[in-house]
């Protein structure tokens, strides 16, 4: 019962943590405020905008490994700092006023915005890391995963503004509860599989065994005058053998400790080499690298795309293309729908053996970093009843698609129709972001998830760079004499049609993981 009410507080953490933890989605609301009043050119803007995203995916694979092996809870306080610092450095840049080489005042260095917004992103990282590991981890055999999973990357994208108190608050209510019982179960999986007895590290672990059970501890057992065992009398103990004894116990219990924390440390090292070494992780990070580039540009770079819209005459109050914060919302509420809704399909419709003969055992090959069921020798065909999370994977990916296509194509000519592309942005972008982690979490399991995890999303920051310097050279090749803003379509078409590309290979390199999978015989 102490347990499961852990788990329970550890879960509202969490969610808690992710529902604070991405306020860096509002940046395309703010960013036009950037050129208007602190006169930054669309160049600046859009480093801002790439500082924050490379502290948030390159510093992944780091802070993943620091919390798999050090629990989240350091992860979270960490995270609340960085927030703290960053949001303060920017609010006094931006309250001190454009700086002195744009010529329209005498502010803070631009330099200092960028620095401020990489530790908004670095933050952000944190707080969400810590609390989809715990999440993940504590959850990781409930028939319900992937939905727990896509509970707190729905808060992701609900994100508000109470950033420090969350960090606090997940500092000290996120735990992982029985992390011990999945590092022996899987430790137990390599001792069936052989692998255990090719390890450096096991070998003195048993020798240390041999050797203990042969000695004695305190005084109840020792060699008498016949050279038989004797029990000593309880009232020949003294001060010596008592505290020696105590101190023989204590220093069993720090090599149990020392040893407990080996064995952990060194199932985790060989699990990130496996997932290194296993080419489908590639595939499946290079699709991700091509999908999320583009969607990170897109909604860094909305409001500007807005302005571009609007005729330079236009005397409405609402742009033709609709307001920016329309535009987030949209995208908020569609990834909400998206998050939810392919969490919860991942668990109604994932693919099932079934078999009413014998049972299965889990076993995983030399070979092979996959966590595969084999059925027991003997047993009869077995029908695989489902349906892909692959197949939903395809369709979050072709909804993007159909948003930079519809940018390319009709947006130019039909403005009102943009929030339909961003509305589609946000559900494609939402399900790829619940879809990804969860089949790594089913393909190469959980005890070392949040390393995993941050290896694959250090890829896509190169994506959001590049995409967002396409956008940022575009837009300043089309203005007109030397002006800061663009009008018209061409300020982003040439972008728009390259991410429509970028988009259909990652659907392409997705089916050749898929594809890696199947000839393995894991069930996605």
């Amino acid at each position: 019962m102490k347990r499961e009410v852990k788990r329970v507080i550890s879960f509202a953490c969490a969610l808690l943590s992710c529902l604070c933890a991405n306020g860096i989605t509002s940046f395309s609301v703010y960013a036009p405020y950037f050129q208007s009043d602190l006169h930054y050119n669309q160049i600046r803007v859009n480093i801002v905008s790439i500082c924050a995203e490379l502290a948030m995916y390159l510093s992944v694979p780091f802070l993943g490994y620091f919390c798999d092996r050090y629990s989240p809870r350091p992860l979270s306080l960490f995270a609340s700092v960085a927030f703290g610092l960053g949001y303060f450095l920017a609010a006094f840049t931006y309250k001190s006023g454009p700086p002195k080489d744009t010529g329209y005042g005498q502010g803070w260095p631009f330099g200092i915005m960028a620095l401020s917004f990489f530790g908004v992103g670095i933050g952000t990282t944190a707080m969400y890391l810590s609390g989809l590991a715990t999440c993940a981890k504590n959850y990781a055999k409930s028939k319900h995963r992937g939905l727990l999973l896509a509970l707190p990357i729905t808060a992701l994208g609900l994100s508000g503004g109470l950033l420090i108190c969350a960090g606090l608050i997940g500092a000290l209510g996120l735990q992982i509860v029985d992390e011990e019982e999945l590092i022996e179960e899987r430790i137990e999986e390599l001792e069936r599989s052989g692998l255990l007895e090719e390890s450096d590290f096991f070998r003195p672990t048993l020798s240390r065994q041999n050797t203990m059970s042969h000695r004695s501890y305190g005084t109840l057992n020792r060699t008498g005058p016949s050279g038989g065992w004797e029990e000593e009398d309880n009232n020949t103990f003294d001060e010596n053998d008592l505290s020696e004894s105590m101190l023989l116990a204590k220093q069993r219990e720090a090599e149990l400790r020392e040893e407990e924390r080996l064995k952990k440390d060194w199932l985790l090292n060989r699990e990130t080499g496996e997932f290194l070494g296993d080419h489908t992780m590639w595939y499946l990070t290079a699709g991700f690298f091509l999908l999320i580039g583009p969607g990170e540009s897109y909604m860094n770079n909305l409001g500007t795309i807005i302005e571009s819209l609007t005729p330079s005459s236009w005397a409405a109050e609402s742009p033709p293309a609709g307001a920016a914060s329309t535009h987030v919302g949209a995208i908020s509420v569609a990834s909400t729908i998206a998050r939810l809704l392919m969490g919860t399909l991942s668990d109604l419709l994932a693919p099932r053996l079934e078999s009413s003969d014998l049972p299965r055992i889990k076993t995983t090959a030399p070979s092979d970093s996959s966590h595969a069921e084999t059925p027991l020798s003997g047993a009869p065909t077995e029908k695989v009843t489902g349906i892909s999370r692959l197949y939903l994977l395809f369709t979050a990916s072709f909804l993007v698609l159909l948003c930079f296509l519809s940018v390319s194509l009709v947006v130019p000519s039909h403005p009102s129709v943009f929030p339909v592309s961003s509305a589609l942005l946000g559900f494609g972008y939402g399900a790829s972001f619940s879809l990804v982690p969860i089949l790594i979490s089913v393909v190469w399991g959980v005890e070392n998830f949040a390393t995993n995890w941050g290896i694959v999303t250090l890829m896509p920051a190169g994506g959001a760079v590049i995409w967002s310097t396409v956008y940022a050279i575009g837009y300043g090749n089309a203005t007109l004499n030397g002006e800061d803003e663009c009008y018209g379509s061409r300020c982003f078409v040439g972008w728009a049609w390259g991410s429509a590309g970028s988009v259909a290979v990652a659907i392409v390199l997705f089916a050749g993981a898929w594809r890696g999978w199947r000839k393995r015989g894991v069930l996605v």
